[in-house]
């Protein structure tokens, strides 16, 4: 069914259910039905549960009828198929541990899922037919408890999201889909556990992700749309991105304008009957059947909307609507995902291709809160260095003290100074770097608004890391130094996460030293990261560089073979990034020459196509502001001019 329902995805418009909660409020049910009590025809484990729960009232815990009253839940799937809908969703959304667990039930995250899969699954094969298949999508919803704000940990929700994920597979489910999110960290966990549960039943299926856009005009935590775009993006098991929940279509609006400008996947979106009023007490939503249908006509017609829903106060009355007005319509996809097609026929928008790099609209990386285009107009993409404790004696005095908050303060000074990205490390010798390295990114996922680059030679803090930050971060760094091995398992880790990857031209030789072995090295790395599905515009080259002051003759030309390899290396490759440690070329020296030596040597490689560097920024000064003998006297350093030496 994956197949089926990605073909008729790509041609026409899908329609989605409406509210559950909403029909389940008017299905007339009473206290008892709320209730679990061991029964002959559930599981042991279910029996179990009714047993420990001895009979108490569950009120509020919809998930609960899948067991005490399927025919009700069944009954909502068959009115919303009646009304024209072709997907349906399970009724989980609360089926993780997280949420059960404040029903004292949380031993039935399976259990719960797979009888809300299969009870989906009999309507949709009852209302299926050849011309119109319908299909189940096994949905999750965001629990209660938010991973960036440490109510729960990335274990929890990856291990509880699997779990019910491998329920809704193994009950029928056709797609998954992860709804109503408003924390980047848990769509990510999220994701990786569908990944994982895929990969446990053998049911490989389309996943779904729409995140929640607030009146605010973020999502909860303060993520902007660009940021959730940016990171979903970066899973190729993603088939469509879409929103839901929260707010009305005309708040919607801007959000579904932005993801049809700019999405290279299919859009998902499914609002509210409106913005509720309150009306005795209860929340009521006034938004006419007529009135959706009209918003979902314009969001298709405009955007290029391929599936179109309701969420909180829809009813079969509003879907029907919807299904007469915007349903089976032929679709070519929404505005960017045209202009993809264009471009490129035969283009498959789930690979993470060169292709689909060239196609891009949003390139770069991204935080919790919001996007960072690597290309900077009149710049370069600045990674702060400072935030390491191999380069900065103040990083190594507060980890040691560990002034997390002094961190913290140090990464936003920083932030203020300019730098686009931060590189992050805690190696530290004597102490637990996964440990200090995951307590500092939970810092800094909350408070720090640029992307975060991860810098350890140790794959498990590498994984520790990506668990613990939001949006789409760097991986620093990969080489060859001991053959392939470590390069693969870190390259597996950012096909896993999302992530983009520092390459460093180091082989099992050593650092290469000229520009022939550079662009050698180079050329290997770029092999293997593509061979990961990793676009050549999320790997940063490191071209590497030597100290000019140590007077070592072996190192007078290390700096021009450094700029060549640079300006080779863009010329084979133009969306390839590269990068560069900036300081390492004067080390050794004093301060002051540091700075002009750091500021010089920059300059020429951002010449030579460096499209981005870690420096302390505030320390780099431009050429006019650099006295022009001084100048001069560091730039024939740079090229070995000898202009002085004796006959």
């Amino acid at each position: 069914m994956e197949s089926l329902l990605l073909e008729a995805l790509a041609e026409r418009v899908l329609v989605y259910d409406g509210a559950m909660g909403t029909q389940i409020q008017n299905a007339g049910l009473s206290n008892d039905d709320f209730v679990l009590r061991p029964s002959p025809g559930y599981s042991a484990a279910v029996n179990a549960a009714a047993e420990r729960v001895g009979g108490k009232l569950l009120d509020g815990c919809n998930e609960l009828l899948v067991f005490t009253r399927p025919e009700v839940v069944e009954r909502i799937h068959s009115a919303y198929f009646e009304a024209g809908s072709d997907l349906v969703e399970t009724n989980t959304f609360g089926s993780t541990s997280i949420v059960l667990a404040e029903y004292g039930i949380e031993d039935l995250v399976y259990d719960t899922s797979l009888a809300a899969a299969q009870i989906a699954r009999r309507a949709a094969d009852q209302y299926s037919t050849s011309d119109k298949p319908r299909f189940v999508v096994g949905a999750l919803g965001p629990g209660t408890k938010l991973v960036s704000l440490g109510q729960t940990t990335w274990t929890e929700l990856e291990r509880t999201y699997s779990e019910s994920f491998r329920g809704l597979l193994q009950g029928g489910a056709d797609a998954l889909l992860l709804e109503t999110l408003q924390d980047l960290l848990m769509v990510k966990a999220g994701i990786v556990a569908a990944e994982r549960a895929m990969a446990e039943t053998g049911r490989k299926v389309p996943v779904f992700v729409q995140v929640t856009m607030e009146q605010t005009g973020t999502m909860l935590l303060g993520s902007e749309i660009g940021a959730a775009l940016n990171m979903i993006e970066a899973f190729p098991a993603v088939k469509a991105i879409g929103i839901n929940c929260a707010t009305g279509p005309v708040e919607m609006a801007p959000h579904v304008r932005f993801l049809g400008q700019n999405s290279t996947r299919p859009l998902a979106v499914q609002p509210n009957a409106g913005l509720p009023i309150m009306e005795g007490g209860q929340a009521v939503y006034k938004l006419s059947p007529e009135e959706l249908a009209q918003h979902h006509d314009r969001f298709v017609d405009e955007h290029g909307v391929a599936l179109a829903g309701g969420c909180c106060g829809t009813t079969p009355a509003h879907i029907r609507a919807v299904a007469d007005a915007v349903g089976g319509r032929k679709h070519t996809g929404n505005a960017h995902w045209q202009r993809v097609r264009g471009l490129f026929p035969g283009f498959d928008f789930t690979l993470r291709t060169d292709v689909q790099a060239a196609a891009l609209s949003l390139v770069g990386c991204s935080s919790l809160y919001g996007f960072q285009p690597y290309e900077q107009d009149k710049s370069f993409l600045i990674v702060g260095e400072k935030t390491n404790a191999n380069g900065s004696k103040a990083f190594r005095e507060m980890l040691a003290a560990e002034n997390w908050e002094g961190l913290t303060e140090l990464a936003r000074e920083l932030e203020g100074e300019g730098s686009h990205v931060l590189d992050v490390c805690t190696a530290y010798v004597g102490r637990d770097e996964v440990r200090d390295m995951t307590t500092l990114l939970s810092y800094y996922n909350r408070h720090i608004t640029v992307p975060l680059m991860i810098d350890s030679t140790e794959a498990p803090v590498m994984e520790a890391s990506l668990q613990s930050v939001a949006g789409k971060p760097i991986i620093n760094s990969i080489n060859f130094e001991d053959g392939e091995g470590r390069a693969r398992r870190v390259l597996e880790l950012c096909r896993t996460y999302g992530a983009g990857v520092v390459a460093l031209t180091i082989d099992e030789g050593g650092m290469a030293k000229t520009v022939e072995k550079k662009v050698e090295v180079a050329e290997r790395l770029l092999e293997l990261t593509r061979s990961y599905g990793l676009p050549d515009h999320d790997v940063f080259l490191d071209c590497l560089t030597f100290t000019l002051g140590s007077g070592d003759e072996e190192f007078r030309e290390s700096g021009i073979a450094t700029i060549e390899a640079i300006r080779e290396v863009r010329r084979r490759h133009p969306r390839v990034n590269t990068i560069l440690g900036v300081s390492n070329v004067s080390f050794g020296l004093k301060p002051a020459a540091r700075q002009v030596l750091n500021s010089v040597f920059l300059e020429y490689c951002r010449e030579a196509g460096l499209t981005s560097a870690i420096v302390h920024f505030s320390k780099i000064k431009p050429e006019n502001q650099i006295n022009p003998e001084v100048w001069q006297i560091a730039s024939d350093l740079v090229f070995d001019r000898r202009r002085y030496a004796a006959a």
